[in-house]
């Protein structure tokens, strides 16, 4: 599949799937408190490679719903929003120009960051979501290494690995496929791949990155493990805290997020 028919099948989407992430409601969110944009976790990360964000160059590749874009620029950080998707970020632009946000949108490709000139970041951030996207991890972190300024930091969120072998389940363990099956996956029209801890730690490596922390974080919340075609407000409170509970799914004894923090 070429990036054509990758670029029209995100805009797509972006118009149906990624439309919840642009409710006012969601915006406001991020608005009263942008921390609640990470993981506190991943957000402890952050402040430790900047503990001020005012003024820090900051790209975000593959931004997808441009939640973190939008708030970095709230702490105010100068962020570049980069994504292969036009409609995702002609939608973010639009909401950044109501809310008087200055973030520069480039449409380009995470495994070459083309338009991005070398040496400019304090920090590269990629959020849930993107590796699963990217067929060649070593050509990805090879650009991040790139564009990010000499002793600038890279730090990743992304779904653990151990989740990618099983299924939705949460009343019991079931395999769907074994954990070295990387793909690429045709399910969902646009290939997806089920990289392995070993495959991105060895990209991020390879490309002159120094891994300086790693975290196994699990959800602060049982929405997890909702699918995405349920509305999470259809579970009680309870119903939510007891999918966080393993001994009652499973799933939960499993660390569901992982974040990486490297440095150049």
């Amino acid at each position: 599949m070429d990036n054509h028919q990758i670029k029209k099948i995100w805009n797509e989407w972006s118009e149906t799937w990624y439309r919840r992430y642009r409710t006012d409601e969601a915006i406001s969110t991020i608005i009263n408190n942008p921390a609640t944009a990470f993981h506190h976790s991943t957000f402890s990360m952050i402040k430790k490679a900047l503990p001020d964000l005012h003024g820090k160059k900051i790209c975000v590749p593959s931004s997808g719903d441009n939640h973190a874009v939008f708030a970095f620029c709230l702490m105010g950080a100068k962020v570049t929003s980069c994504d292969i998707s036009e409609r995702q970020l002609e939608n973010s632009s639009d909401l950044a120009r109501k809310h008087g946000w200055d973030i520069e949108f480039i449409c380009d490709d995470t495994m070459t960051l083309s338009k991005i000139n070398s040496g400019e970041y304090d920090l590269v951030y990629t959020s849930n979501g993107v590796h699963i996207w990217i067929h060649d991890l070593n050509a990805m972190y090879n650009s991040i290494h790139r564009i990010l300024k000499n002793d600038g930091a890279y730090i990743l969120y992304e779904v653990h690995p151990f989740n990618r072998p099983f299924g939705k389940a949460t009343d019991k363990i079931n395999v769907i496929k074994p954990y070295d099956a990387i793909g690429p996956f045709v399910s969902e029209e646009v290939p997806r791949y089920t990289w392995r801890i070993q495959d991105i730690m060895n990209a991020v490596i390879s490309s002159g990155l120094s891994v300086k922390h790693m975290e196994e974080m699990y959800a602060e919340n049982g929405s997890f493990w909702i699918d995405e075609s349920i509305e999470g407000n259809m579970l009680s409170k309870q119903e939510l805290d007891n999918l966080c509970d393993w001994k009652l799914n499973p799933m939960a004894a499993l660390p569901q997020w992982l974040s990486i923090y490297a440095h150049k």
